[in-house]
């Protein structure tokens, strides 16, 4: 009898008098639930998806897990492209703190070439080792992803000279 009492206090004082209000009430009351559930299971679902963007040091610095899909950015290193008898490529891929080597299998953009900013789709497969599965080079002389272009201001050695994403 006491929770009835209880009960019966918290609807007097909380539940809207008003129909119209009682109706906008308990239709909020059963899409919100429903709304979060289904936001959650789609966040839920794309955790698996996303790939995140490191530059050489950061991809070092987070100490990833080997196998786990990034994509890495930077400048390929002059001097670095070795290009095997099977196909393979290897390469340098640096910034101004470090640098990976990063091993392909498959065929180069036109526009790739050392010095030149890459984003490579891959993942860690040793510790200063990524294996690409795409690689993408920069559209023109004056593009460069934004995200290469954040992570090498970000550490200096960003050459506005030569890397400016601003037509003139």
């Amino acid at each position: 009898m006491g929770q009835s009492i209880m009960s019966r206090f918290w609807i007097s004082r909380f539940w809207p008098k008003s129909p119209k209000a009682r109706r906008r009430l308990t239709l909020f009351l059963v899409i919100a639930p429903v709304v979060i559930l289904a936001a959650g299971l789609a966040l839920f679902a794309l955790k698996d998806g996303v790939v995140y963007f490191y530059s050489p040091a950061q991809a070092l610095e987070a100490h990833l897990p080997l196998g786990k899909p990034i994509r890495l950015g930077g400048l390929v290193a002059k001097g670095s492209v070795i290009k095997g008898d099977n196909g393979q490529l290897s390469f340098r891929l640096m910034d101004k703190k470090a640098s990976l080597t990063v091993v392909y299998q498959g065929s180069l953009p036109d526009l790739f070439r050392e010095g030149q900013g890459v984003v490579c789709e891959g993942a860690l497969i040793g510790e200063h080792v990524f294996k690409a599965s795409l690689i993408l080079a920069k559209h023109d002389e004056k593009y460069m992803p934004k995200e290469v272009t954040k992570a090498l201001k970000a550490q200096g050695e960003w050459r506005p000279d030569q890397n400016t994403g601003n037509s003139q």
